[in-house]
């Protein structure tokens, strides 16, 4: 499980739509520690026997609610029963924070949301995926009319907020190759985005490569369609 920003009855519930226990959790991967993102975190903990991944810079703003024998440090590299999970830093107004590449055989999966941009050495790390779970936060026009104040638009704007539908775009042409099945917009804004806009504009750049991956939406109160990679 990647972060844990709804409530335990929420997460109980979708999983067993899945037929997945609690107990079937091999482990919990935290991105960083923003309460859209850790918000469940506390109840959940106390209902698993699973570690909870994070990264040590992490620790001080979750030592109340996690107990030190629930935690695993990671750094960049960590296997999970058969998973190899590589973490690379991302941009965001809460250090540290990080997207997943997660491998198995050769099947794989690049995750990040909540960030500001993406270094281009790292491009390359994550090239020719089979599945991308990207944040589409915000189209820049609706989000400068918008009713945010101007320093909250500046902030997601920023090297430290989050990804627009052309920015993702852009990122998902350089990465996306032959073995890239799909390609899942998450982090839509409710105020600064429509999915209609976002399926747009990435589809609309990935027309422009050689390759024709699937695209969908991650909505924010619906269970995503379950994809086999």
């Amino acid at each position: 499980m990647i972060d844990v920003g709804i409530s335990y009855h929420k997460i109980l519930a979708c999983l067993q739509k899945n037929c997945v226990s609690l107990d079937d959790l091999d482990g919990i991967l935290i991105t960083h520690t923003h309460a859209d993102h850790v918000a469940g975190l506390r109840v959940l903990a106390k209902h698993i026997s699973t570690k909870i991944y994070i990264q040590e810079g992490m620790y001080e703003a979750l030592k109340d609610i996690l107990s030190q024998n629930q935690i695993a440090f990671f750094e960049k590299e960590i296997e999970i029963n058969g998973l190899h999970i590589t973490a690379f830093p991302t941009s965001h107004d809460v250090r540290p924070s990080c997207g997943f590449l997660i491998e198995e055989e050769k099947k794989s999966l690049v995750y990040v949301t909540d960030t500001g941009y993406l270094k281009e050495r790292y491009l390359k790390e994550l090239e020719n995926k089979n599945l991308y779970f990207i944040e589409a936060n915000h189209d820049e026009q609706m989000l400068m009319n918008g009713k945010y104040h101007y320093q909250l638009k500046q902030r997601i704007l920023g090297d430290q907020g989050h990804l627009s539908n052309h920015l993702a775009a852009r990122y998902l042409k350089k990465m996306v190759g032959d073995n890239t099945k799909c390609v899942i917009l998450a982090h839509l804004s409710e105020d600064n985005n429509t999915e209609t806009l976002a399926l747009e504009v990435v589809s609309k750049e990935l027309q422009t490569t050689s390759f024709s991956p699937s695209v969908c939406i991650a909505k924010q109160n619906e269970e995503t369609e379950l994809i086999e990679v």
